[in-house]
């Protein structure tokens, strides 16, 4: 059992969620929202709210009003995104920009409308320049130009929390905002024409292994270095955040490890149990050289990931093997 000193900053009383207070999930079936409702169930908070895409519209501004107004959630936790790899970034540009965008915009402002008590907005690692320096700490935002394979969907969430930080300037909302590396776990996408890295690793070495190929194709040389983390963890890192933390300054989530993309492969191959070869295919994106988080803020807070990436990664397969039909 891992055990963390949290530090309590400083808050309000009115400000304690409570077990019973009533907590707005937005996007509650993605793999982040569902890790996050897990986590409340599990601590015991029995006033959760969801909302399926077909019972709201969260890119319909009025929907989102009258479903604030009706509900009067006391807390938010903005997981709801278009969500997807380099290839989907990519290809679906206006999308990933408009539909984030319009999610984050209606949620963030019926939130301050509708008095929520503290928010709290999930965005990316994508955030950061390309070529920042590394790991990648909260104060190189917006210091220089953004990897152009993800730059729509970065520019969506740098919005969110541009919204987080003017409405706090402005109302004075309690909305803060947390940064996740990259992440895996239950509930991922499997789609290999938008899913991220990982789990297209897992199908693909696992399509392999059941079809008998000779080889696995693989995008890039190998050679950048990515950080992950499992969305358990992050589910825990969120509480942590909504029951501690108050500032102004978005925070990175992440392990702060990382490894290249080529480890990567190896290493799911190996847990697949695929015995062919990896074709690596130079002529795609490789994305960012590197993104490493730099997790000293939350991790001076008291928080720390609990789950190791290769044990991560076999629990993850065998859910995969268990609920994925190929």
């Amino acid at each position: 059992m891992r055990i963390v000193t949290i530090l309590y900053l400083s808050r309000s009383k009115d400000n304690q969620v409570e077990k019973s207070s009533l907590i707005y999930v937005a996007g509650h079936r993605g793999m982040v929202g569902s890790a996050i409702v897990r986590k409340l169930q599990a601590e015991g908070y029995t006033n959760i709210l969801t909302k399926t895409s077909s019972e709201l519209d969260l890119m319909n501004q009025a929907d989102v009003n009258a479903f604030f107004a009706s509900n009067k959630p006391e807390y938010v936790f903005l997981a709801a995104a278009k969500v997807g790899g380099i290839h989907a970034n990519n290809v679906y540009r206006a999308e990933f920009l408009y539909n984030n965008l319009m999610i984050e915009s209606n949620i963030i402002h019926a939130a301050y409308s509708n008095g929520v008590k503290k928010l709290l907005f999930l965005g990316s690692s994508c955030i950061y320049p390309k070529l920042a320096d590394q790991p990648l700490r909260e104060e190189s935002l917006l210091t220089g130009e953004l990897e152009p394979t993800n730059e729509p969907y970065a520019i969506a969430k740098i919005a969110g929390i541009k919204l987080c930080e003017a409405y706090r300037d402005q109302y004075g909302c309690n909305f803060i905002s947390a940064m996740p590396t990259n992440l895996y776990g239950p509930n991922d996408n499997y789609d290999l024409n938008n899913s991220h890295v990982l789990p297209a690793l897992i199908r693909k070495f696992h399509t392999a292994k059941i079809n008998g190929d000779a080889s696995v194709p693989a995008w890039g040389t190998g050679s950048p270095r990515r950080e992950f983390l499992h969305v358990n963890d992050l589910a825990e890192a969120c509480l942590f955040l909504m029951l501690n933390y108050n500032g102004k300054m978005f925070v990175n989530v992440g392990s702060g490890e990382d490894i290249t993309i080529r480890e990567l492969a190896e290493t799911v191959k190996e847990i697949v149990g695929f015995e062919g070869e990896i074709a690596w295919d130079s002529t795609k994106p490789d994305g960012t050289p590197r993104k490493l988080m730099d997790v000293s803020r939350i991790q001076n807070m008291g928080w720390k990931h609990a789950i190791n990436l290769r044990e991560g990664i076999a629990a993850v397969y065998e859910e995969f093997q268990q609920t994925v039909t190929l």
